[in-house]
């Protein structure tokens, strides 16, 4: 029987795990084939590519970002082959299963939950004896009538054998992102997360994880995302993989987790510093509010003062970067709740902050009490929320402004000097830069256009001209430091007017190579020539004294100019400033 377990995922980088869950552990009997897509790409496209390879059965696993092209992909494959068996499995139709058999009539089978053993019996009746009421844990018609069978128990995670070993991922392994599972579950019971639905945790065998790992290592695993929901919920698990890792890393891996942060303990922080290499880790700590009347109703237990303890000793050792969630619209939390969030959170200055939205999920406490704080959602996927008793939708659109401008203007950290001093000097707090900004943004129609590095300079200096805020001289100076530092090749058009003429740029440039020493000892160093000043440095005018500024904070107007080194030899940018006569 020619079996494929298919998916859409979000991006090319990415990797579905539990089709290859699927296919090792129906591997004594079925030999399936693995089929991955994007959302992106043309319906037509996927379909034919599907109907070319003649399979009997097709199985699609669905998520809230893929099920609407996935229903797309499916009514248009059953037009072409009606022969064809559709089974749909995965969190999005686990919930309301009947009605997604009813929705989408093309579908003949849905998996329910955890589906490796399920799959593999499904296989089995469809191939010989048909007798579906004997499978555990699916929706199937019988005479136009959904019959669904009762789960069955969890399986030991000890017994399903790797999903990591396929010889045609190999290829992918240095390209994409590679998802590992160590444990199933959470002890936790947020009522927007599907993760609180199943109780307690499950471990993979450890031993054999680890094979796992030095395997996709060996192979050219680059990024590999563990998607435990809680990481370090056993404290000697977590120090164990650890160790492991730390010990048995490769050169250019990293490792990524979703770490409860209050949970975490200081010695295990002073450990990962220790003992870490930079780079290696990457944390990832749902914050989603500071709200404490909020986490209650979302039954969130949240210690903020330990989070916070957590997230600033890792900051502090400088070895892991830190993606920090938070989550607008949950119960009882209005837009001022959510700018002292925001700012509470941001305060940690992590090296991501990702602002999302409350979905709706099926299956969740809070879908399922949508009405007592009169949620208005998205009657689609991702069944985002519009409104609540609390929340208006022109607060969500204000909030969405905040998210535009803090992705391109944080989280890519292309003006980090700069944002540092607007949040600090110029606005009440960084929830108000980032929303004043951000309705600017939407009302200049920017949203709608594409942009280059220098427009993202351009339209903030636009702003804060605007705005009038005071200092902008020293702003200035402070974008022309961001910019620069973030150029391993001299720019050829940078987005301000050059500073000096070429006859004061030459006296500047004699000046340096009679009197390298104004520029510090590191100047020095490099023993640069006249001709390499020319040829791989530029020279530009800030308002304000940088050095002075960097070492203590304080703003000192005297003319400064800097000088940017481009090395050519190892692609490292150097800024030196002087103090102007």
């Amino acid at each position: 029987m020619n079996v494929i377990c298919s998916t859409l995922n979000a991006k090319f980088i990415h990797t579905n795990l539990a089709i290859r869950y699927l296919k090792a552990y129906a591997a004594t009997e079925f030999n399936i084939q693995i089929k991955e897509y994007t959302i992106k790409d043309a319906v037509l496209n996927i379909v034919t590519d599907l109907y070319q390879l003649k399979p009997e059965v097709i199985g699609f696993s669905c998520y809230i970002w893929n099920i609407e092209e996935t229903i797309k992909v499916v009514n248009l494959l059953k037009k072409v082959d009606p022969s064809l068996i559709i089974v749909l499995g995965g969190p999005e139709v686990t919930y309301d299963t009947r009605e997604w058999m009813e929705k989408i009539p093309e579908v003949d089978f849905i998996v329910i939950g955890e589906g490796e053993q399920t799959f593999k019996q499904l296989l089995v009746e469809i191939e010989r004896n048909h007798n579906y009421n004997k499978v555990p844990g699916i929706a199937f018609r019988d005479n136009e009538q959904i019959i669904i069978t009762p789960q069955m128990n969890k399986l030991d995670l000890k017994d399903i054998p790797s999903p990591y070993r396929f010889p045609e991922d190999i290829v992918h392994l240095g390209k994409r992102v590679t998802y590992i599972e160590t444990s199933r579950g959470c002890p936790f019971s947020c009522q927007f997360c599907l993760s609180s639905i199943e109780v307690g945790v499950r471990y993979f065998d450890r031993e054999k994880i680890k094979d796992d790992i030095r395997y996709l290592m060996a192979h050219g695993a680059k990024t590999i995302k563990f998607v435990d929901r809680t990481f370090n919920i056993s404290r000697s698990y977590a120090m164990e993989m650890f160790r492991f890792l730390i010990d048995e890393h490769l050169p250019g891996t990293v490792f990524q987790f979703e770490i409860t942060a209050d949970i975490m303990r200081p010695e295990v922080i002073e450990f990962l510093n220790q003992e870490a290499p930079k780079g290696l880790f990457r944390f990832e700590i749902g914050v989603q509010s500071t709200n404490d009347f909020t986490n209650e109703l979302v039954m969130r237990k949240q210690n903020y003062s330990k989070l916070s303890r957590t997230v600033l000793m890792v900051k502090e050792g400088k070895k892991i970067d830190q993606h920090l969630d938070l989550i607008a619209g949950l119960p009882e939390e209005d837009y001022d709740s959510f700018r002292k969030t925001f700012n509470d959170v941001f305060e940690l200055r992590p090296e991501e902050l990702q602002l999302g939205f409350l979905k709706m999920l099926r299956g969740t406490g809070v879908r399922l009490r949508a009405a007592e704080h009169k949620y208005v959602y998205m009657d689609h996927s991702p069944y985002e929320i519009l409104s609540n008793n609390v929340l208006s939708f022109d607060d969500i659109v204000r909030i969405k402004q905040v998210e535009d401008v803090l992705e391109k203007y944080w989280n890519d950290h292309r003006m980090d000097a700069t944002v540092e001093f607007l949040i600090s000097n110029a606005f009440p707090s960084p929830f108000d830069f980032f929303q004043q900004f951000g309705s600017h943004w939407e009302k200049q129609g920017w949203s709608r256009i594409g942009h280059q590095l220098e427009d993202l300079f351009r339209r903030l200096y636009t702003f804060l001209e605007h705005k009038g805020v005071n200092d902008l001289d020293v702003i200035v100076g402070l974008m022309k430091y961001d910019y620069l530092k973030n150029h391993k090749y001299k720019p050829r058009k940078p987005w301000w007017e050059a500073s000096f003429d070429k006859e004061k740029r030459t006296q500047i440039y004699k000046q340096i190579s009679e009197h390298p020493t104004i520029l510090g000892q590191s100047f020095v160093d490099l023993g640069l020539e006249e001709k390499e000043l020319y040829k791989h440095t530029m020279l530009e005018e800030i308002s304000f004294d940088l050095s002075l500024y960097q070492a203590t904070g304080q703003i000192n107007k005297h003319p400064s100019c800097l000088l940017t080194y481009f090395d050519p030899m190892n692609g490292r940018t150097l800024i030196f400033s002087f103090l102007e006569n």
